[in-house]
């Protein structure tokens, strides 16, 4: 998928609200269907901890509202999405720019909406690798999503 000039000013918007700013981290691409998105965070003066890595907090911040985001705009007004928990292991240091790739595929939207024809509520668990240029991982935070049919 490509983005389009709607994704494109959503990108914008979503890089220049304060919370997710603050994190350091950028959104370099949003598919326009919303099923893909790419985050990269830079080793700089904003994201540099003590030790000159990496922040592990920019790590988390940095893609903390991706999938929930998504799964709102894929799914639609007729769910509600909520970030449930999370888990962060890192395993090497940050002394680059790190990426992470985000996709919802047509079969994951498939299967929520049919569990959730049988269930109040589903939890979805989604895991996420920041790696840097050459593919070599750095951190892997899994995060679980609460899902349910708004019914209003």
């Amino acid at each position: 998928m490509s983005e389009n000039f709607a994704s494109k000013i959503d990108r914008w918007k979503f890089n220049l609200f304060p919370a997710y700013r603050g994190s350091g981290a950028r959104v370099v691409y949003i598919a326009d269907n919303y099923r893909e998105m790419r985050v990269k965070i830079p080793l700089n003066w904003r994201t540099k901890n003590y030790v000159g890595t990496i922040y592990g907090g920019s790590m988390y911040a940095g893609i903390d509202p991706i999938y929930m985001l998504m799964l709102i705009k894929t799914l639609g007004k007729n769910y509600i999405v909520w970030d449930k928990a999370a888990k962060i292991r890192f395993k090497r240091p940050g002394r680059e720019t790190l990426f992470a790739d985000f996709v919802i595929t047509d079969d994951e939207l498939s299967e929520i909406k049919t569990l959730l024809e049988n269930c109040k509520s589903v939890d979805r668990i989604y895991n996420v690798e920041l790696k840097d240029k050459n593919g070599k991982v750095h951190c892997v935070i899994e995060k679980t999503l609460y899902i349910a049919k708004n019914v209003k």
